[in-house]
């Protein structure tokens, strides 16, 4: 079968699409699954310098749907022929406030999706919503969990808050801004790309910040109760003055700069909520690809490249420019 891996070589110099020798067959309590299609992630961009080009050949991607095709010993749930869309969280089942030990993410250490075939835990094959197409599904996992926990779980949105999301344009952001107003919230987003902004807004946004604006002015009559940061250093003090007191910051990420300083006295007078969040479990998983069903939420899809050209969605997805998820049809 045909896989896009990393080794060989350190960082991209080690990628290639190959075609490889031998598929893995289910073992007790996993399932076989011909992929139709995966979804790519910026964690897809780091890998290649994570993984020890001495260490054998891994296959890349998080995200994945398909049809089972083989089923292990021992499975109950699952059958042959289902159409499945892939939790990329391993070992993560119920809701917990942490990942457990030996937490892992499809797509490294182990293989991941970029390839025609995948095996994985009969817990992590969840039916595909028929709302969805199989590019659609594939896209959901990564970013679709990661926004459903900070949002509900951790950030406990309600019905009437408001939620401000800077550095709109990614997969997560955009599902953060569907989820938010599936949920009858109202939503803030920014961006430094007047077309994002502008894509934003059709997207349902009530509002939609440039970066060259003063926030704090253009949005001095609104109360923010919600922050979800991730974009790290360039935005995380610009997002919490627009936080009311008492509200609260959920951040996942960092692409512009692990560290910050920000002033202690004002957070702890301003009574303000800072919370991590990563990923989420298997339950949260179940809940999302429900919440999605029941609000008949289709991801914003940016690209579709077949898998022979995966090498041109790691470039274009290197770029930033893109405005949701890239996907890769098998």
């Amino acid at each position: 079968m045909k896989g896009f891996v990393h080794g060989g070589h350190s960082g991209n110099e080690g990628l290639a699409l190959k075609n490889l020798m031998t598929e893995h067959d289910p073992s007790s309590g996993e399932v076989k699954i011909k992929l139709k299609a995966a979804g790519l992630n910026h964690r897809d961009l780091f890998i290649p310098d994570r993984h020890d080009s001495s260490d054998p050949d891994v296959i890349l991607g998080s995200d994945g749907s398909g049809v089972v095709i083989e089923v292990g010993p021992g499975v109950k749930t699952i059958k042959e022929g289902d159409e499945v869309v892939i939790n990329p969280g391993l070992g993560w089942e119920r809701n917990a406030s942490i990942p457990p030990e030996g937490f892992q993410i499809v797509g490294f250490p182990g293989h991941g999706t970029f390839a025609e075939t995948i095996v994985v835990p009969e817990e992590n094959a969840i039916l595909k919503p028929a709302s969805l197409s199989f590019e659609e599904a594939a896209v959901v996992g990564l970013a679709g969990l990661t926004a459903y926990r900070a949002l509900f779980t951790r950030g406990q949105l309600e019905s009437g808050q408001t939620v401000f999301i800077p550095g709109i344009g990614g997969g997560v952001a955009t599902f953060l801004l569907k989820f938010a107003k599936a949920a009858g919230a109202r939503v803030i987003v920014s961006s430094r790309s007047e077309a994002k902004r502008n894509s934003a807004l059709e997207l349902g946004a009530d509002m939609a910040l440039s970066d060259e604006e003063e926030w704090g002015e253009v949005v001095a009559n609104e109360e923010v109760d919600l922050v979800i940061e991730s974009v790290g250093a360039a935005t995380f003090n610009r997002s919490l003055s627009l936080l009311k007191r008492g509200g609260t910051l959920v951040t996942f990420g960092s692409s512009t700069g692990d560290s910050i300083e920000f002033d202690l006295r004002s957070f702890f007078y301003g009574q303000y909520n800072l919370l991590g969040s990563t990923m989420g479990s298997g339950e949260e998983f179940r809940a999302m690809i429900q919440f999605v069903e029941d609000h008949s939420i289709k991801p914003v899809i940016d690209k579709s490249y077949p898998l022979d050209e995966i090498k041109k969605a790691f470039d274009y997805l290197g770029k930033a420019n893109q405005f949701g998820k890239l996907v890769v049809s098998m």
